[in-house]
């Protein structure tokens, strides 16, 4: 069985190398470029990685740099990376009504996190079909915005980009038409932009779980999961906190200025979405306090929610691990949600997380840090953009060197694809020792 799990799981992380691979080969060709030169391996290495891993860090501005054929790599690759290549491998096989055997059920199973095999294909489905109708209104209702501005057929296609990067959680624009590098800010004041992007990164980023139960079980929360319970709940703290903090923070500060009480809410409610884990801006990150770019830094390295197109530790990782405190705290013996029992491997998967990932975070940064003489923040910044798969930047990414090129890039490859390899590698884990050994307390903290 261990030996079965690992197998799968190294044929879904050779599959996502694949992808950048041939992305990589992609983007090199002349044809890719504006400029009708070959581009460098590294940029190119560097963007298809970001693309696939849904993460949006880029060295290079996306509109000036890349021509049409080169976005439209970087559309495909943004797609396969939101969706997942196995996903859309089940679901192509499923409408030529071939078999799926075990093995297509279990990578299935294990690249969207559900817990069982059974109803994996059915799910495949609900995912294709779902992600299809809303990025498709996504783009309809960006259109009315576009359009308008940039004409039919350019104003199309800029809203279907945006759309699909926002609900894969990619974070990577086109605003370069207007300004090269500068997100969404030129359309910081448009609350259609706002909340239509807003809405389309919180559908992708709560999972295909919590899809499956609100299709099916409507408006009747109580009959939900506990991982959907978990999920809904915590994503509205975050979403709601979030907010209200980076409104207090920036209230009365540059990064606000020129902006209504309304534009003001609405842009501190898109930077509380976005962190989780999108990459879109509509105001310039570095005019933000030090308490704001902490904010975000703690909301990047939450990320969304198992099974989703979003990144970081997951927002369950996060719940599981303040109830455990919340618990130790109380003097009780189990943890407890919603009525429910958490196990103890549940518990210590979530601990392992989250001592893999802060130490990834702290060991790259030392290391970048140290090679490039760049300050601690905006080094952890980018670090944890990189490996949470946000692609928030406070503007280091395309300036550091070639070694931080090759660390970020490996970060951002492990938090696509890292997690769950880490998860399956912990999970379902049987003692082969007979019996347990003598018990003998430690002292801790």
């Amino acid at each position: 069985m261990k030996k079965r799990k690992w197998t799968t799981t190294k044929v879904i992380a050779v599959g996502y190398v694949l992808v950048i691979a041939i992305g990589t080969i992609l983007l090199m060709l002349p044809i890719s470029g504006r400029s009708h030169e070959p581009t460098p391996f590294m940029d190119a290495w560097f963007t298809a990685t970001s693309a696939t891993c849904v993460t949006g860090l880029v060295t290079r501005d996306t509109y000036t740099y890349w021509s049409s054929f080169g976005q439209g790599v970087l559309l495909v690759l943004i797609q396969i990376g939101g969706m997942g290549f196995m996903t859309i491998a089940i679901s192509a096989l499923t409408f030529t009504r071939k078999k799926i055997g075990l093995s297509q059920r279990l990578m299935m199973q294990e690249s969207v996190a559900a817990p069982q095999v059974a109803g994996v294909v059915r799910m495949s489905r609900l995912i294709l079909v779902g992600t299809v109708l809303c990025e498709g209104l996504g783009a309809v209702l960006l259109s009315f915005y576009y359009v308008p501005r940039l004409g039919l057929g350019k104003g199309i296609y800029f809203s279907v980009f945006h759309s699909v990067s926002a609900f894969c959680n990619a974070g990577i624009d086109l605003m370069g038409y207007y300004e090269p590098s500068s997100s969404l800010i030129t359309a910081s004041d448009s609350y259609l932009v706002g909340i239509t992007i807003a809405a389309l990164i919180l559908v992708g980023g709560i999972g295909f779980l919590v899809w499956e139960d609100m299709k099916h079980w409507k408006w009747h929360i109580s009959r939900y999961r506990l991982h959907s319970k978990v999920v809904l709940t915590s994503a509205l703290f975050l979403v709601v906190g979030g907010t209200l903090l980076m409104f207090l923070f920036e209230y009365g500060k540059t990064s606000m200025e020129g902006k209504n009480l309304g534009e003001q809410i609405l842009c501190s409610f898109f930077q509380a979405v976005t962190p989780r884990t999108a990459g879109f801006n509509t105001m310039d990150l570095n005019q933000l306090t030090d308490s704001s770019q902490m904010l975000m830094v703690c909301l990047m390295f939450v990320g969304g929610s198992p099974g989703s197109t979003a990144g970081g530790i997951k927002t369950t990782t996060m719940a599981i691990l303040l109830l455990t405190i919340w618990t130790e705290f109380k003097k009780r013996k189990d943890v407890e949600m919603f009525k429910r029992r958490v196990e103890g491997e549940v518990i210590r998967h979530a601990v392992c997380i989250l001592m893999l990932y802060g130490s990834l975070i702290l060991i790259s940064s030392m290391v970048i840090c140290a090679v490039e003489g760049i300050g601690a923040k905006e080094v952890i910044f980018e670090v944890v953009s990189a490996l949470c798969t946000v692609g928030l930047s406070l503007g280091i990414t395309p300036e550091v060197g070639t070694l931080s090129h090759i660390i970020l890039i490996l970060l951002m490859f492990i938090g696509r694809v890292g997690g769950i390899t880490i998860l399956i590698a912990f999970s379902n884990r049987i003692s082969t020792i007979p019996s347990k050994l003598p018990a003998e307390k430690i002292a801790v903290g």
